[in-house]
């Protein structure tokens, strides 16, 4: 070998060195741990191995949110003529998708807006879409099976049914009443969330202007209810405040039913680190949202306004539910997100486990109740891609296992602990 062929090949070794000690620099910098390069490279799409789907046959998912029972009512379709033993391309949800992707319980949420609070409809809305999700199990009882407690799951799983609850999304429902929150519960409803887009009477939401700094007394005698009755108490959609107050009064773990990591996506209706670290006190759980606006980063940021304008669109066109559809179809169109991909929603798991740790995380998807999901996470045939991502990780068959379902149903067991305690104190 010549000399300057020497000097040469030594320069290219130096340069190689360089450039590589300045990019693992750079990822620790990104805030990259030195063994996870590989991973964080790496976010295009997903196989599952058999590992991952062994693990999920010994497991099953239990999921926090699901808003069909909304989409048909919204599409006035019934539950026989939505044909949910075929795939359908018009719902995220549909039962061969279900069973492809490992659901085993559902929160079905009986959501109505906001906006019937003023109208004085919210508590009559609120029973009837009780009676879809009754009829949504009637109509195929070889399929789902309704429960109300931690036992009745059971049986249904060993049945080989999914164990279908049921969940209020939004303290309107109960129109200032705890007596109808009581006559809720007796119709089944397993958990309510305190606030949904506008700020109460007694408690404040995210996305409105704060009133109360959190719940007002009445607030708290809801909140004291809900664990005497053994109805966990949903903290998505609520401000900070509230969400502090009500880990303050609370005797049972909350959970979020459909909310991520603000840290993560910078977005009001995401939990922020403080609230995270709260949760080894209290024992409740943040079950994440699928839903792009809230995941991604970048669709977080414009999402920001969105619950600001639809609650202006609302007052434009309540009356005129498809001009009201068209005004808030022509603002997204204006504001379009990106979709991110499974990879975004598993960031917000594995934020949630390095704060809070395994045992404060589930999923929420808040399927059929999203305009946007992320790619390869876009029904609910698609959870095996994620646990597979979880994996990929470094999480094990026992943290998966506990994010599937385990943590949940812990939670909705000790809420009912608390209210045995509290039925056996007042006797």
């Amino acid at each position: 070998m010549r000399p300057q062929h020497l000097l040469l090949n030594r320069f290219t070794l130096s340069l190689i060195l360089f450039v590589s000690v300045l990019s693992v620099s750079e990822g620790i910098l990104n805030g990259q741990e030195g063994n996870t390069p590989a991973i964080n490279q790496e976010r295009g799409e997903v196989k599952v191995s058999e590992e991952v789907r062994k693990w999920l046959s010994e497991t099953y998912i239990w999921d926090g949110h699901n808003d069909l029972p909304w989409a048909l009512r919204e599409k006035s379709v019934s539950v026989r003529d939505a044909k949910l033993l075929e795939r359908q391309e018009v719902f995220h949800t549909d039962i061969p998708k279900l069973h492809e992707g490992g659901v085993g319980a559902q929160f079905w949420s009986v959501y109505v807006p906001a906006r019937t609070n003023k109208e004085g409809k919210s508590f009559q809305m609120t029973m009837e879409q009780i009676q879809t999700v009754k009829d949504l199990v009637n109509a195929y009882p070889d399929t789902f099976a309704l429960c109300g407690s931690t036992e009745e799951v059971l049986v249904a799983r060993k049945e080989g049914k999914i164990a279908s609850l049921i969940g209020m999304e939004g303290g309107h429902s109960i129109e200032n009443s705890l007596e109808k929150l009581r006559k809720l519960h007796s119709l089944g409803a397993r958990y309510m969330t305190l606030t949904h887009s506008d700020t109460l009477a007694w408690a404040d939401a995210a996305t409105d202007d704060s009133e109360h700094d959190g719940l007002t007394p009445f607030g708290e005698e809801v909140v004291r209810e809900m664990n005497r009755l053994g109805m966990l108490v949903d903290i998505s959609h609520v401000s900070i405040e509230t969400m502090n107050d009500t880990l303050k009064i609370t005797e049972a773990p909350v959970i979020f039913s459909h909310s991520s990591a603000r840290a993560v996506a910078e977005h009001p209706r995401n939990v922020p680190d403080s609230v995270l670290k709260q949760l080894p006190a209290n024992g409740g759980v943040v079950m994440v949202n699928f839903f792009s606006g809230f995941v991604v980063p970048e669709s977080a940021l414009i999402m920001k306004d969105m619950f600001a304008e639809n609650r202006r669109l609302d007052e434009l066109f309540g009356k005129d539910p498809e001009r009201l559809k068209q005004e808030q179809a022509r603002w997204r169109a204006a504001h379009p997100m990106k979709p991110g991909t499974v990879h975004d929603v598993a960031d917000h798991v594995m934020h949630i486990v390095k704060v809070a740790g395994i045992d404060h995380v589930g999923l929420g998807s808040d399927f059929d109740g999203i305009s946007m999901a992320p790619k390869q996470i876009d029904d609910v045939s698609k959870y095996p891609i994620l646990l597979q991502v979880l994996r990929d990780r470094g999480l094990n068959q026992e943290d998966i296992s506990k994010i599937c379902s385990g943590n949940i149903f812990r939670v909705l067991q000790q809420a009912e602990s608390v209210a045995s305690r509290l039925k056996h104190q007042t006797n």
